[in-house]
């Protein structure tokens, strides 16, 4: 009886480890955050171009040139100091790290809109990229603090909250300038991403830790981890789930003309972009919870596969509905992918260097980001535009086997041990 007490007792503290005490609150917290957050970053995309403009940028050529600039900024940024953040987050906690996440942002949202020239806004999407990363963060602080039997579930309704910021960002960026004017947009965000630090200074709970010293980190880095395949192929399929969803950003508006009438062109660009994130918001939980129960590496071969297979024939449709339907469905199968990664991260690293580990897979991600569009361009431009989705269709299934001799390699590692 006195064994089974004691049973009983580890495994109460075994789940308090895991952050199974306030796991769902802050869930719950981690995805109102970053949805806002990810809203204030991607909103002014419809209205980038004209904001520029409105700052003293007169020809065509150099608003566009200057509009690419300022978006990608933020993402630039927050590929260099993600895995600062999540080095700190190990050493002082995440939730201290989500509020600096949370108040820088909307500091720096609130300045933008107070910008005079596209120099300032430039230094200002910058700086959202130095101070943000509450996406990231919450990434982080769930997949650390879930107990491991739903940390698949959990992370998977985290990222439908980060895919629904995504597409309702340009949506809500589309619509809310004509009624209350660019700047006063900017204000907004600012006001919202300030609610979302009120409730995570507030609600948000995490578990008493030890506090890493300087000394001991030293100790516990990269060498530290037991066997290093898992990581480096989880860090090889975030950017390639960011290279697969952005490649065709660049050419999307040309290759949807050839398909449709000029009057329905920037309407169905519109619907093709979103379409993506709808399939990923739709399906990231249950993904997340079919790999909890059968596998994460098996789930993240599944969709490289499955996603493969779908870019095909994306590259001969010959309706925009066509194009639409099965953008959506590639985002189906790739909603599962970001929850799988840091689930297999988390699972493969000491605790005391999840945080570095998942920011470094953030900054992957973000280099995808960034990669993405430059491959999908300059491939559209000298190859044509079915190519961008046939190169990309080779790059997925190169991941998808990439990943299935890793999986295998490391199973029959462990077997043998």
């Amino acid at each position: 009886m006195a064994n089974q007490q004691e049973s009983v007792t580890q495994a109460s503290a075994s789940l308090a480890h895991d952050g199974a005490t306030h796991w769902r609150r802050n869930l719950f917290v981690c995805v109102f955050g970053s949805f806002t957050t990810i809203v204030a970053m991607t909103l002014l995309l419809p209205f980038l171009p004209l904001y520029v403009e409105e700052l003293g940028v007169k020809s065509h050529a150099a608003v566009v040139q200057w509009s690419g600039v300022a978006y990608g900024a933020t993402f630039l940024s927050a590929a260099f100091t993600a895995p600062l953040w999540g080095k700190l987050g190990d050493r002082y906690g995440r939730k201290l790290m989500l509020i600096r996440a949370s108040l820088g942002m909307a500091i720096a949202m609130s300045l933008i809109g107070m910008a005079h020239n596209v120099w300032q806004l430039v230094a200002l999407r910058l700086l959202a990229g130095l101070l943000g990363g509450y996406a990231s963060g919450s990434t982080v602080l769930v997949a650390t603090q879930t107990p491991k039997a739903r940390c698949g579930w959990a992370l998977g309704i985290l990222s439908s909250g980060i895919m629904a910021g995504n597409l309702a960002g340009p949506l809500i960026g589309g619509s809310l300038p004509p009624l209350i004017g660019v700047r006063a947009t900017f204000f907004a965000a600012g006001a919202f991403i300030f609610i979302a630090f009120l409730a995570t200074a507030l609600l948000l709970k995490e578990d008493p830790r030890r506090a890493t010293k300087k000394s001991e980190a030293q100790h516990v880095n990269w060498q530290a981890i037991p066997d290093r395949r898992p990581v480096v192929a989880m860090l090889v399929t975030g950017a390639l789930l960011m290279v697969a969803n952005m490649s065709i950003e660049p050419i999307i508006t040309v290759f949807v003309a050839q398909i449709v009438e000029v009057r329905q062109v920037t309407f169905v660009a519109g619907l093709v972009m979103s379409a993506a994130a709808l399939g990923s918001i739709l399906s990231a939980s249950r993904l997340g919870r079919l790999a909890d129960r059968i596998g994460h590496w098996n789930v993240i071969v599944g969709c490289l596969a499955v996603a493969a297979a779908l870019l095909i024939p994306q590259a001969f449709v010959t309706a925009g509905w066509q194009l639409v339907a099965l953008r959506c469905l590639m985002g189906m199968a790739l909603g599962g992918l970001l929850p799988c990664v840091a689930s297999v991260i988390r699972h493969s690293v000491p605790q005391t260097i999840a945080g570095k580990m998942l920011g470094y897979s953030t900054s992957a991600q973000y280099t995808g980001q960034v990669l993405g569009p430059l491959l999908g361009g300059f491939v559209g431009g000298h190859f044509g535009m079915r190519a961008v989705f046939l190169g990309t269709c080779v790059l997925m299934a190169v991941g998808a086997i990439y990943n299935q001799i890793n999986r295998t390699v490391v199973s029959r590692d462990t077997v043998a041990l």
